[in-house]
Parts: structure tokens; sequence; C-alpha cells
């Protein structure tokens, strides 16, 4: 493994000049001072790409140009704003943290990075990542981007996901922070990862550290950064009924500790395989979600799927018109079919009813 020392400044001298020379990398939060503003980006890329964040961001800030708007807005709104970005914790998380700024604090963004890092969804990268480009604190931002470079650059072996490679990713980052310059010197390397040393395809022979990157003159660039965790996926099946009564529809607010919290569906039967729709519409009765000659089946969908991180969602639409209104269920909002528009759905639903 290439060792690096203290003293030795090439890597950050190499970096910086190429960001004032090459880099041509833009996005609205670049150069940014604004805590609200960079907060806000960053929460929205947390587990995103770039250009699907980057129609979120200025939806946000076209809406909400500041904490006090954010936080006075209703849930229903943000979540229904927040539709297809994924993992919604974060939009919860968003909120208590801008009514926590917006009542508490009066406004005023924290400036300190246990402060920072204290707000509500906010962790290391994040709170480095608003400290150093708002504040400029010297705080170093430990994304895939800056192992990905780091990694092949000085041959770390040691697996990424392990408590050994955080704690070198870590240590090394924050070495080779400008101290100077940090905010400008976190975005360049975090550049550098998106634009020259890609996943694929990286462009090593423009890369200003051909010359001394472990990986390229190993012969090794592919199996940077070492990854040893598999990833286990979960396969689910989920049956929805789209349940009618006099041109109302039955949905329900997904609010336990699960995929796609906070979001609405519809009246849900989970099973551990692939059913015919008979057997459904029998657990359906049996869940006292229908009752046995009261209803009509109207139709059933095609089979979805939807791919998540860890999961893998197939299902079918079940359409049932009641003959009775069934008795009151604590969970279910009766709505009128042309207001389906104002919830918001994860993208499995979506994906049904845009065809509907």
């Amino acid at each position: 493994m290439a060792r690096f020392r203290k003293d030795n400044l090439w890597f950050q001298k190499l970096l910086l000049k190429w960001n004032k020379e090459k880099n041509k990398r833009k996005m609205p939060w670049k150069g940014e001072k604004d805590p609200y503003k960079i907060w806000l980006s960053e929460i929205i890329l947390q587990q995103t790409r770039v250009s699907q964040g980057l129609e979120y961001y200025n939806k946000f800030i076209a809406a909400f140009p500041d904490v006090h708007q954010l936080a006075r807005s209703k849930d229903e709104k943000i979540f229904k704003m927040w539709e297809g970005l994924g993992y919604y914790n974060r939009c919860k998380n968003l909120l208590v943290a801008a009514r926590y700024i917006s009542k508490d604090l009066d406004g005023k963004f924290p400036q300190t990075f246990e402060e920072i890092r204290s707000l509500k969804g906010v962790g290391m990268y994040t709170a480095s990542a608003i400290a150093s480009f708002a504040f400029d604190q010297p705080y170093a931002v430990v994304d895939g981007n800056v192992i990905r470079v780091l990694s092949r650059v000085f041959g770390i072996k040691e697996p990424l996901n392990s408590t050994t490679g955080k704690k070198k990713f870590t240590r090394l980052s924050q070495e080779l922070l400008s101290k100077k310059q940090p905010g400008i010197y976190n975005q360049a390397i975090m550049d550098f990862g998106a634009v020259i040393c890609k996943p694929a395809a990286p462009l090593c022979s423009v890369c200003p550290f051909n010359k001394k990157c472990f990986a390229l003159q190993h012969d090794q660039v592919s199996r940077f950064p070492v990854n040893e965790k598999k990833i286990s996926i979960r396969h689910r099946r989920f049956n929805y009924f789209i349940i009618e009564y006099k041109e109302k529809i039955a949905i329900r607010q997904r609010k336990g500790k699960d995929i796609w919290q906070y979001l609405f569906e519809f009246p849900l039967v989970e099973t551990a395989k692939q059913m015919d729709i008979k057997k459904i519409i029998l657990l359906a009765e049996k869940n006292k979600m229908l009752k046995k000659g009261m209803y009509h089946l109207i139709s059933f969908s095609p089979l979805y799927k939807q791919r998540l991180s860890h999961q893998l969602i197939e299902g079918r639409f079940i359409r049932i018109r009641l003959k009775k209104k069934p008795g009151e269920k604590k969970d279910w909002l009766w709505t009128d079919a042309g207001k389906l528009k104002d919830y918001a759905f994860p993208v499995f639903i979506n994906q049904y009813l845009k065809k509907e």
C-alpha cells in the first residue's frame, strides 16, 4: 500500500490544481455558503443520484426558500413533494430538524460541528459537509466517491465496510484535508471521484495521480475499493386491494418501521409466495378486509415489480366494489378517486396509477 505522511502534500496539491484548472462540474449548491441550502442539498442527495436529486433540490428551494417556510408546511405536502426520492425517513427527519431550527433556534442554523451533528437525520458525512462548506471548518467528508479515490490511489485493501477500513478512510481523509480551504478541497475530491475516478471506466489516462496511483500501477483498478459484504435480497409479494364504495376508495398510511414509512397505500395482503387471485381474496376475507358475498371482483392487474436496495417487491392490484360499506377500519381513509393524486404513494403503486 502506498504510504502517506502528514508532511507529504502532493495529493492535496495535485487535487486542488486539477480542481482549479480542469474541474467543470456544475451544480447549483457548489460554492453555496447558506447552511440551510447546503443542509437541504445534502439530505436530498443521501443515497440519491445527483441527476435525480437536482430536480428535487430546485423544487424545494423554490417552494421553501428559508427554514421557517419549510417548518410551517404540512407533513402531507412535504411527503408529496418528496415522492419518488425514496428512503422516506429522510423526509421525516428533514421536517423534525427544520422545526427545531425554526422554533428552538429562531431560524439560526447551528454553526459548530457538534451542534450540526445533533440535528435529526444528520450523520458524520453530512455534518462534515455543512461545517466545511458553510463555515470553513476543517472536517473531511467521507462518501463513496472519496473512498473510491483514496482506496485506488493509496492501495487501501481493508474492506470499506469493515471497522478497520472505516477508521483508515476517516483518518486518511482528515490528514489529506486542506485546513485552509476545507470546503473547496471536499468538493474537489467528491467531484474528482464522480467525473475522473469513476466506479466503471475511470479516466486514468487524464488522472493527475496516475503516476502515483497504487491501483493503476499494479493493474488493479477494478479491485478497489474492497467490499466483502454480500447484499441479501429479500423477496416480498404485495397484493393491493383497490376497494371502492360510492365513488370513494380506501387508502391507509404506512406507519410501521418498514419500507415506505409515512407513505400511503391501498389495503394490503402480503404473502410469502405468489398465489392465484382466488386464494388472495380468501385471505382478505380471513383478515376481515372483505366480507363474503358483500363485494364484486372488478378486475386484477398484471404483475408489477420494483427493486429496492435490499428488497424485490412484486405483486398485483385487485379492484373490488363493495355492495355495502364495511364497519369502521381504524386505519382506513376513504377518499375521492380524483384526489388520489394529492397523496404520496410509493413508486410501486404509482406505476399502477399512471396506467389507470
